[in-house]
């Protein structure tokens, strides 16, 4: 095993980066969960559409078990660096927020708006690029 410290635990629990990857986490789910509305899927072929339905909601069940690991993170019921094995899944969950979050803004389409709630979104994209950048961290 590494003798590498994670930085970025810090920047997650005492420098409160848990709470936009939480936001992220329960965004994912909810774009998961309404995936079949997305006018990406909707152009898509129809077999191609409930392959990519199915896989979502073998995902959703992980994002439920992520947020409780970090629940009990932030409890002190488990050590924070249980985590880092998790750090590639907190990657997707921003980038999907974030993704989601330009769709709106570049597209304006109603779906986009209405899942990121775009008024209050767009002040998330430089903190999402932040935990991006700081969960990574790990020092010697």
């Amino acid at each position: 095993m590494s003798d590498k410290t994670w930085v970025g635990g810090i920047f997650f629990k005492d420098e409160g980066g848990y709470e936009i990857i939480l936001k992220s986490l329960n965004h994912y789910k909810k774009r998961l969960r309404t995936i079949g509305k997305s006018p990406e899927l909707k152009d898509s072929a129809a077999m191609f559409a409930s392959v990519l339905n199915q896989e979502a909601m073998k995902t959703v069940p992980k994002i439920d078990e992520a947020i409780q690991k970090i629940k009990d993170c932030l409890s002190d019921n488990s050590p924070i660096n249980q985590l880092i094995e998790d750090i590639p899944f907190f990657q997707k969950a921003l980038m999907c927020y974030e993704s989601d979050i330009k769709k709106a803004q570049d597209t304006g389409h109603e779906y986009f708006v209405q899942l990121v709630q775009l008024d209050t979104a767009r002040k998330d994209i430089p903190i999402i690029k932040n935990a991006q950048e700081r969960i990574n961290q790990f020092s010697d």
